[in-house]
């Protein structure tokens, strides 16, 4: 009867496992965002090419019309993106593992 039971019980327990593995997953690569090599907030463009190499994507830039929507740029690099206010680093985010990763929800716009 106890071998019945845990036959039956297992594959449930074994299916709530899998959820926590992936929250692990993102936990582990937040804290390897923390440790890597990425742009610091206040490099110039130029300093980031000189230590990063050319980027593989630069995007177009947006906003810039006025003080309360400064001209914000991004530039992709293989393992991270950053992003730029004028010609400074504002932010450096590690890009996705996979298609598949999942990152918090993105914020809404009110």
């Amino acid at each position: 009867m106890r071998l019945l039971i845990l036959a039956l019980t297992l594959p449930l327990i074994l299916s709530v496992a899998g959820p926590a593995q992936a929250e692990v997953l993102l936990i582990e690569r937040t804290e390897a965002a923390h440790h890597a090599d990425l742009p610091q907030r206040g490099m110039l463009m130029n300093q980031v090419t000189s230590r990063y190499g050319v980027p593989t994507r630069k995007h177009a830039t947006v906003g810039g019309g006025s003080a309360q929507q400064p001209p914000i740029t991004r530039w992709d690099y293989p393992a991270f993106s950053v992003y730029f206010e004028n010609d400074h680093v504002v932010s450096a985010v590690l890009n996705r593992a996979g298609a598949l990763e999942k990152g918090p929800k993105p914020a809404q716009s009110q």
